[in-house]
C-alpha cells in the first residue's frame, strides 16, 4: 500500500512538471528585435516562436511554448504585430494565434480558417487572411477576432499588400494575377496580369507596388520582378530573370522605400531605379547554408537570413550590417522562415 502511494505522488509530480512551462526565455527582451517564426517539420506540430534582441545580442527561442505551456502549432507561416498584439499565422494547424505583443500571452485563438498564409490589417477593426487552398480571402474582425466573411477570389492567395482604400493579393500556385480589391465593400474590382507565380510583394518609398513572380515551380517560365502603379493598376516595369533557372523569392525593401532585396543563389540587392537586375548577390550563403527568408530592420536596415539547413534540424538566423558584413549567427529553431520586426521608440 505504501508502495502504491508512493508511485501515485511520484506520477502526480512527473505529470505537473510536465506541465510546467520552461521559464529559461521568459527574460527575453521588451525591447526591439525581430521575432522569427520556426515552421517544424510538416504535420510534426513542431512549430516556434524565437526572438533577437538587439538589447542581448542573444536569441530566445521556445517563447510561445515558454509562456503559454503549450505547442504553436503545425507549420506556423507569417506573424504580424498590431498595436498590443501580435497575430501568428499557423498553416497547416488552420489557426491564427494572438498574443500579447510584449509578454506572448494567448489572449485568442482563430480556428476554422483553411491553409491560412499571411494576415494583413486593414484598419483598426478588419483584417484579411490569405489561404494556400482555398478560393476566397478570410475577413477578421479584430474587435472580437472572430471570422465575418469571405471574399471569394475564385483563386488561391499568398501576400496581400494594403494601400488606401485597395488590397493587392497575390495570386500565387500556378497564378499569374494580382487580384485588386476594394476594402471599403470587400469586393473585387480589378486584376493585373503579372508573371508566373507571384509569391511576394513590396512598397516603395512613390507608393509602386513591386512583386517577385518567381516563374512557377517547374522552372518552365522565366522568373519576373515587376513594379506596378498602384493609382492606376498598370504595370509600369518589367524585369526578366537571365533564366529560367533563376528562382527567386522573399522580396523585401528597406526602411526608406529605396532598396529592394530578395533571394536568388544569394541575397540580392537592387535600388528602385537601376535599369537593370543585380547581376551578383550582394550576400552568397556559405557552403552548406541554405538562405530561406529575408527580413530587413526598417530602422537601421540590417539583413537578418534564415538558413534552413536541412529542413530536419535546427536552422540558424544571420545578421548581416547594411554594409554586408556579417555580425552574428545564432541558433533558432527547425526551419526558420518569416520575420516579424519589434520596432521601439524612444521618446
Amino acid at each position: 500500500m505504501k508502495n502504491l502511494i508512493k508511485i501515485v505522488i511520484l506520477l502526480l509530480i512527473v505529470d505537473s512538471c510536465a506541465k510546467i512551462p520552461n521559464t529559461q526565455n521568459l527574460n527575453y527582451s521588451l525591447g526591439g528585435g525581430v521575432f522569427v517564426v520556426n515552421e517544424g517539420n510538416f504535420r510534426g506540430g513542431n512549430g516556434s516562436l524565437s526572438f533577437y534582441s538587439y538589447d542581448s545580442s542573444k536569441i530566445y527561442n521556445d517563447l510561445f511554448y515558454s509562456v503559454n505551456g503549450r505547442p504553436l502549432g503545425d507549420v506556423p507561416n507569417s506573424m504580424a504585430i498590431k498595436g498590443d498584439e501580435a497575430y501568428i499565422v499557423v498553416n497547416n494547424s488552420g489557426k491564427i494565434e494572438i498574443v500579447d505583443q510584449a509578454t506572448l500571452e494567448s489572449k485568442s485563438t482563430i480556428n476554422g480558417l483553411i491553409s491560412p498564409r499571411n494576415i494583413s490589417f486593414i484598419n483598426d477593426y478588419k483584417a484579411y487572411v490569405s489561404s494556400l487552398y482555398s478560393d476566397s480571402v478570410t475577413i477578421i474582425n479584430l474587435i472580437d477576432n472572430s471570422i465575418t466573411g469571405y471574399i471569394n477570389l475564385r483563386r488561391t492567395s499568398e501576400s496581400i499588400a494594403v494601400a488606401g482604400n485597395k488590397a493587392f493579393i497575390s495570386y500565387w500556385t500556378e497564378g499569374k494575377e494580382i487580384m485588386v480589391i476594394n476594402t471599403l465593400n470587400d469586393k473585387v474590382v480589378d486584376s493585373i496580369q503579372v508573371g508566373i507565380e507571384p509569391e511576394s510583394m513590396a512598397f516603395d518609398k512613390y507608393g509602386m507596388l513591386w512583386v517577385l513572380c518567381n516563374g512557377g515551380y517547374t522552372r518552365q517560365n522565366y522568373a519576373e520582378l515587376i513594379e506596378i502603379n498602384t493609382a492606376s493598376n498598370s504595370v509600369e516595369k518589367t524585369f526578366v530573370f537571365p533564366t529560367k533557372e533563376d528562382s527567386p523569392s522573399c522580396l523585401k525593401i528597406d526602411g526608406t522605400g529605396q532598396t529592394l532585396y530578395y533571394l536568388d543563389n544569394g541575397i540580392r540587392q537592387m535600388d528602385i531605379n537601376a535599369t537593370d537586375l543585380p547581376y551578383v548577390p550582394f550576400i552568397l550563403p556559405e557552403s552548406g547554408q541554405y538562405f530561406y527568408k529575408i527580413g530587413i530592420n526598417p530602422i537601421n536596415n540590417d539583413v537578418f537570413v534564415t538558413d534552413a539547413v536541412d529542413f530536419v534540424q535546427q536552422g540558424y538566423v544571420l545578421l548581416y550590417a547594411e554594409s554586408g558584413k556579417l555580425i552574428s549567427k545564432l541558433k533558432a529553431g527547425i526551419i526558420p522562415g518569416s520575420m516579424c520586426f519589434k520596432i521601439i521608440i524612444n521618446p
